[in-house]
Order: structure tokens, then C-alpha cells, then sequence
């Protein structure tokens, strides 16, 4: 049978009591956005899942998705910088690149380094949601020589840490190459972070957009040349590990309605107990999709677990309100406030619910035809 995973505050109690000192800060200011990956770095949370043999814990992808939800419990916001570094791990892991992994992978795993997955766009454009939003013009020369010229914009990118950060990003080519995908180093002349983005939360996430305005990178910052092939491959970690900050959340709001008033309990006795049956049921499909790779060949199965976390996630902040009552309405008195406002920002995480609700109406049309 298997052991029961550890929550935060068993595995690593000092940085489960900093996130809970300063999970409201961390929410709605910018103060500690510098503060948040070295601390869970110091916890080896980034090497959760990541081979021994690459300066890893071993371990697999289930227990980086686990890792998130433990970090989700306690501060959203955090768990989406975790998400944000471990992500980006994870295309390094699957990159053929094996200079570029060799080179920045330490830095990365040690919290030296911020990762930025920009890859939103590029999942959107591999369901077929909408072009990519980059350009690549090749410039002289080939093999390990080779250089483009890179040009475009992408509006969010979280994770984008002011301290230095490398940010994954798709392009299209315009020699009609095939898309591929690089890592953006912050200091790459004619790359622009933007001032973080007014968001109503999270707001330490280091969330802003980048533009691209002839930048000139070479071969040796390709993390691969076929971008469709490996958005295939590293989507089910993706999006994985996203479901994490929604288990995290739904967690902890359950948690609060089970430690709450003897009155309230008993208003809910009905509804509290099924939505968590719906969440074990709904992780242990996560789990066993992530674990035997059947969302390699059946995404849609993916995206209607990401769909009904979503759901849950929403309904149990919900009823989180009902069983705190007044008290949720007063600062400093609970987390229920800001529980609510990060329920908030589940369904329009990229890839929205929206717009994979829409994939999934596509998928059964064509299945129907």
C-alpha cells in the first residue's frame, strides 16, 4: 500500500510556517516576490521528480504534482511560481539539448535561477486555438552556428524574476521550418520585461509580459527544433502539474469547512463529505494518467480532469464562505477572503476553461464525424 504523501508542514515545517506568515502579503502585494523561489528551493521542493543522476531527488511527476498542491494549502501564489520553475525543469528534462540542460539545469534546481514556461501560447496553438505570437528569421550560418533573429510579444509570463530568469518561449519560422522552441535569457539584448501586471492577486508572482525586438540567439539556446512533437510530449506534465495549485486549494478549503463550528459542519454534512469523495477520485485519475502516460494519446481525458477541478475548486471555496461566515469578512481573521480571489484565477490560467471546454466540443464533433 502506498504511504501517504507528506503534507508541507511535515516535509518542510519552516517554509510551510513562512508562507503561512506571509501568504496574505504574498497575495496581495509585490513585496515578496524575490523571496518566494529561494525559499522553496531551500526546501529541494524544485528537485521533486528530477533524476538523481541530474542533481535530482528522483521521485516522479505525481510527486512534483503533490509537491505543488502542498505549496497551493498554504499560498496560491506561491504554488504558481513553483509550478512556473518546476515546468520549465521539465522541458530541460525532455529538451535533446543535453549542453543547454547541462549548463542551466543546477542553477534552475537550486533557485539561482527563475524558469519561465511561456509556453501558453504554444499550447493554445498545438490544440489549434490561435498562431504563435513569435517570429524566427534564420541568419547565416548552420549547425551548432546557426542564428535567427527573434521578434514577437507574449502578454503573461509568470515567474519572470527581475534577479535573472530564462523564459521558454514557440516561433513560428519564416523560412517555413518548422515551429520551434527557445529559452529566452533575461539578458539577451532586445528583450523587454515589462513592469509587473496590475493582477487582483498573486500578485508576487513576478507576472509581466515580454517583447522581443530583434534579439539574435543561436543554436545553443534551442530547446528543440520540433515544437509540436515536444508540446506532445511535455503536455500532460504541463498541465499536470497546473492541477496541482487546484487539489492544493480545494484541499485547504475542505480543511477549513472540517475545522469549523459544530453548526456549520452539520449545514453542510451532505455537501463537504461529496465533494471530497469527487477529489480523491479526481486526483487519482490525474495521478494514474500522469503516471502510466495515458494522456499522450487521450489529452481530452486531461482536460476534462483539469475542467472538473476547476469546478470543485470553485464549489468548495464556496462553501468555505457559507461555514466561516462573518468572520471570513474580517482582515486577518481567516484566509477564506483570499481563497476566494485565487478560486478565482483557476478557470483563466492558460489554457482557460473556456477555451478547452471549446477543444472539447471540437474533439466529440470530430469523433462524431
Amino acid at each position: 500500500m502506498k504511504a501517504p504523501t507528506p503534507s508541507l508542514r511535515q516535509r518542510a515545517p519552516e517554509l510551510a510556517a513562512w508562507l503561512d506568515e506571509h501568504a496574505e502579503a504574498i497575495d496581495a502585494h509585490q513585496d515578496f516576490a524575490a523571496q518566494i523561489l529561494p525559499q522553496l528551493a531551500r526546501a529541494h521542493l524544485f528537485r521533486i521528480g528530477v533524476p538523481a543522476s541530474l542533481g535530482g531527488d528522483d521521485g516522479s511527476t505525481v510527486e512534483a504534482i503533490e509537491a505543488i498542491a502542498s505549496v497551493a494549502a498554504h499560498s496560491l501564489a506561491s504554488a504558481f511560481v513553483f509550478w512556473g520553475q518546476r515546468t520549465f525543469i521539465e522541458y530541460l528534462l525532455h529538451s535533446p539539448n543535453e549542453a543547454l540542460r547541462k549548463r542551466w539545469l543546477p542553477s534552475l534546481l537550486s533557485g539561482e535561477l527563475a524558469g519561465a514556461t511561456g509556453l501558453s501560447n504554444a499550447m493554445k496553438y498545438l490544440s489549434s486555438l490561435e498562431p504563435l505570437q513569435m517570429n524566427a528569421t534564420p541568419l547565416n550560418g548552420d549547425g551548432a552556428a546557426r542564428r535567427w533573429t527573434l521578434n514577437g510579444s507574449l502578454p503573461w509570463i509568470t515567474n519572470l524574476r527581475r534577479e535573472g530568469f530564462l523564459a521558454a518561449a514557440a516561433f513560428d519560422h519564416s523560412d517555413g521550418a518548422p515551429p520551434s522552441i527557445f529559452a529566452l535569457p533575461h539578458d539577451t539584448p532586445g528583450l523587454v520585461r515589462s513592469d509587473d501586471l496590475d493582477l487582483i492577486a498573486l500578485r508576487s508572482s513576478n507576472t509581466a509580459a515580454l517583447r522581443l525586438d530583434g534579439a539574435v540567439l543561436d543554436s545553443a539556446w534551442q530547446i528543440t527544433d520540433d515544437a509540436r512533437g515536444f508540446l506532445v510530449r511535455v503536455r500532460p506534465a504541463f498541465l499536470g502539474l497546473q492541477c496541482g495549485m487546484s487539489i492544493g486549494l480545494a484541499r485547504r478549503a475542505l480543511a477549513a469547512i472540517d475545522a469549523s463550528s459544530a453548526a456549520a459542519r452539520a449545514a453542510v454534512e451532505d455537501e463537504a463529505p461529496e465533494l471530497a469523495s469527487e477529489l480523491a477520485v479526481l486526483s487519482k485519475r490525474l495521478f494514474d494518467g500522469v503516471e502510466h502516460g495515458t494522456f499522450l494519446a487521450a489529452p481530452a481525458a486531461l482536460f476534462e480532469v483539469r475542467i472538473a477541478l476547476a469546478a470543485l475548486v470553485d464549489a468548495a471555496v464556496r462553501l468555505e464562505v457559507q461555514t466561516t461566515g462573518g468572520r471570513g469578512y474580517l482582515r486577518g481573521q481567516s484566509g477564506c477572503a483570499r481563497r476566494t480571489r485565487e478560486a478565482a484565477f483557476v478557470p483563466i490560467v492558460t489554457p482557460s476553461i473556456v477555451q478547452l471546454k471549446n477543444q472539447l466540443a471540437q474533439h466529440r464533433q470530430t469523433k462524431a464525424a
